[in-house]
């Protein structure tokens, strides 16, 4: 169980309110328009993110948000940087909150979303 008052937190990283913690960007497409240096990254882990073909077959279309999400979750367990990702994050946490960062317009069905649910439930 994770007792620290540290947490995931969802950022879209075009807001203009972005709180302090790592930074990890979770896509694995750089953000059209965003600077290296506005973006102020600890890591990005564009390996972490779904897969290109699951990208484009979702194509952030809500109606298919339940599908995607048991998908990308399925790619998760699959991939072999999943661990490694999981324990950046479990250190990070034990200093600061940890800011998944991701482009998408929609803030409730994105894979930033499902990822958060993902390493939450593997912290626990």
């Amino acid at each position: 169980m994770n007792f620290s008052k540290n947490e995931i937190k969802l950022v879209r990283i075009y807001d203009h309110e972005q709180p302090a913690g790592y930074r990890i960007l979770v896509d694995r497409l750089w953000p059209r328009g965003m600077s290296k240096i506005k973006a102020n990254l600890n890591e990005w882990d564009k390996e972490i993110g779904p897969s290109k073909e699951l990208r484009q077959w979702f194509n952030h279309e809500d109606e298919k948000y339940a599908e995607f999400k048991d998908k990308y979750i399925a790619e998760l367990e699959k991939n072999t940087l999943t661990s490694k990702f999981i324990k950046t994050v479990r250190e990070q946490l034990a200093k600061q909150n940890v800011l998944f960062l991701y482009g998408a317009k929609n803030k409730k069905h994105n894979q930033a979303v499902v990822l958060k649910e993902f390493v939450d439930n593997k912290l626990d």
